[in-house]
């Protein structure tokens, strides 16, 4: 595990691109995770996606998660939003090809969404697929796949969350 510690910011640091992430917990405290389409080695990881202009945190969340898992917002409760920027740098050679270079990394916004859903209403066949494999996991196991460099944010969103992340 990265044992990088995590940076908070109030507002978003030069040279990241806003994002908003989403824990998508289940009734059973588990939370969605989903394997990356563009990757050949295990890398896991929640929704999470850029926030548009002047978009509200919330509806970049409820959006994106539509976007990447065919959940509509009503199949979702709020929970809970982050009110810190979490950062995470991207590794040189994948700043350099994403986004053209322009960002370095990501600062994020994370949203708890309850789960009101079926299994059955996740649907990953999206006009732009994000993930080619999805599973509901608990904390720690989501910890040991996610890449390294997100680590820190994920400890962190979990502690931050953790009252939301029991049954």
């Amino acid at each position: 595990m990265s044992d990088q510690p995590l940076a908070t910011f109030r507002a978003v640091p030069e040279g990241f691109r806003r994002n908003a992430g989403i824990a998508l917990v289940a009734a059973d405290g588990r939370v969605f995770a989903g394997q990356r389409t563009d990757r050949s080695y295990p890398a896991w990881q929640m929704p999470q996606g850029g926030i548009d202009g002047d978009e509200p945190v919330l509806d970049a969340a409820l959006r994106e998660l539509r976007e990447e898992t065919g959940v509509r917002s009503d199949r979702v409760e709020f929970l809970d939003q982050t009110e810190e920027w979490l950062t995470y740098e991207l590794p040189a050679e994948v700043a350099a090809r994403l986004w053209r270079g322009r960002y370095r990394g990501q600062a994020q916004k994370w949203v708890a969404l309850r789960f009101r859903g079926r299994d059955a209403d996740i649907d990953l066949d999206q006009p732009h697929p994000e993930f080619s494999a999805w599973r509901w996991m608990r904390t720690a196991e989501l910890l040991a796949l996610v890449v390294p460099f997100k680590q820190p944010v994920y400890r962190y969103v979990f502690e931050r969350f953790a009252a939301h992340l029991a049954p």
